[in-house]
């Protein structure tokens, strides 16, 4: 059994808090490893020991796992909890920190290979029995094989670099004159991004849900099945709201789904927290990746499953079993919005500089993960989530009125927020009544959302004011001298 007594977070925002929170609860040390710039956050104020790792630049900090080691093994600590992004699926990584003698809050090297390779792991999943959507992963790259394959698979079909993922490196056909091409890009995209330029070729389901499976290998060798997560309301293959347990599945679909995501870990030997995504279309679903990490939306699990999965983790790479009852009962209903700084109403360009203010409304069935407050700064080094809103409640009826409430309250001065697109999303008939599909955003909102007009009486009230300072009413009708472009308003 592995001593823990002090842990090296190799990560920052909201994601380093969270960790903290778990270390402070379980009596460890928290040792945050930081950039330059996250020295002006909330998860470098709260550690118990702070290390800086480098400059901004993530190749240089973030992403160094030479500087990452050197500073975890300067300040002692006995383990590294890589938390999501960066370093957290890098097999090399991990294998860095148990060759330097510390544990990793994690999977094993092996298990990150084997799933980080979309082909390897698809080639697992087909022999441990789970479904898998038609396609080509075969060692033959050449473009004339391919370009047969997605003849034979049928259109419309995807290419995707076999290391990728987060939407990087997939391209869809949707016409053969397009293949050609689509593998080229594919290839480059892999390479530049992943470091290589394998592909593998799938039928395209372009009207299917996101649902995920959280998983939890012990460390008695049990696979745990924690529900699963409603994740089709995404932006560019990025999420944007998540949920459990997914409103319109059947309860013999959603005990198919635990099981094949059980039979997936157990064949792997999976430690730790992971999920198993898949895609589910016409009644049917097909493996599509296994992320081996703990989940940006992971708080809605632990809402309705009523587990720490953070502690948990930390437990199992202790060595300690964790005894959960095999069957987890799930109560109510939890939901995620990503909370992001960017400008809402400009297609959602990410906006920066300095949080003047943050104010959450807490009470029941409210939880806020976040890494800013007063006086830090968002910068345009990193992604630009600042922080998550989950709510609970008893139905998912009363969970979406409370997020939409719970948004109404959240007030962020300083930068602006996606807000206004969130709540757009939370009252659209497809989203109230469950049957969202990943096309959801790209049907109702790909242009973002509009500013939203003034009432008559904030027009009447805003040409008094500009009749005072010389600003003739034209000019307030034409939208000119609309306080909108002022942000009068802020959030």
């Amino acid at each position: 059994m592995a001593e823990v007594r002090s842990i090296g977070i190799a990560n920052r925002g909201e994601v380093a808090v969270r960790i903290i929170h778990a270390c402070k609860e379980m009596g460890v040390e928290s040792v945050l490893l930081h950039s330059e710039p996250d020295q002006k956050t909330r998860a470098y104020r709260m550690a118990d020991r702070a290390v800086c790792i480098g400059p901004a630049a993530s190749a240089e900090s973030y992403l160094n796992i030479e500087a990452n080691i050197n500073a975890a093994l300067g300040a002692g600590v006995d383990a590294i909890h890589p938390g999501f992004g960066f370093l957290s699926e890098n097999a090399d990584f991990a294998k860095a920190v148990t060759d330097s003698r510390m544990t990793f809050i994690g999977p094993t090297p092996e298990s990150i290979n084997l799933f980080g390779d979309k082909i390897s792991a698809k080639n697992l999943v087909e022999k441990a029995g789970g479904p898998t959507i038609p396609g080509y992963q075969g060692e033959d790259q050449t473009d004339e094989t391919l370009l047969k394959k997605i003849e034979e698979i049928g259109l419309p079909c995807m290419v995707k670099a076999a290391a990728g993922g987060g939407g990087r490196g997939l391209k869809v056909v949707t016409d053969m004159a397009d293949a050609a091409e689509a593998i080229q890009a594919a290839k480059r995209e892999g390479l530049s991004s992943f470091g290589s330029d394998r592909v593998f070729v799938e039928k395209y389901l372009g009207d299917s849900k996101h649902i995920e499976i959280q998983i939890f290998g012990d460390a008695s060798g049990r696979v745990y099945a924690l529900g699963e997560r409603e994740c089709s309301v995404q932006r560019r293959h990025q999420k944007m709201i998540e949920e459990a347990l997914a409103p319109t599945l059947s309860q013999d679909t959603r005990n198919a789904m635990y099981k094949a995501a059980c039979d997936i870990g157990k064949a792997a030997k999976y430690l730790g927290a992971g999920t198993v995504e898949f895609l589910y279309q016409d009644g049917e679903f097909y493996f599509l990746e296994m992320n081996t990490r703990l989940q940006v939306e992971h708080p809605v699990t632990e809402f309705v499953a009523g587990v720490d999965l953070v502690k948990a983790q930390i437990k199992t790479a202790m060595g300690e079993a964790l005894n959960w009852p095999q069957e987890v009962v799930f109560h109510g209903h939890s939901i995620e919005c990503r909370l992001y700084a960017e400008d809402a109403y400009a297609s959602g360009i990410p906006s920066t500089g300095e949080v003047a203010g943050v104010q959450f409304p807490y009470g029941p069935g409210r939880r806020f993960d976040y890494g800013f407050e007063a006086g830090d700064e968002v910068t345009g080094f990193y992604d630009s989530m600042i922080a998550k809103v989950i709510v609970w409640d008893e139905t998912r009826a009363r969970a979406i009125k409370k997020m939409r409430q719970t948004l109404q309250e959240t007030v962020v001065f300083g930068v602006k927020t996606n807000i206004p697109y969130l709540m757009k999303i939370l009252e659209h008939p497809e989203f109230v009544d469950g049957s969202m599909t990943t096309r959801f955003i790209d049907k109702n909102f790909s242009e973002g959302v509009e500013a939203p007009g003034l009432s008559q009486s904030e027009k009447s009230a805003v040409e008094r004011l500009y009749r005072m300072v010389g600003v003739e009413s034209s000019a307030v009708k034409s939208g000119a001298a609309s306080p909108w472009t002022h942000d009068w308003r802020g959030q």
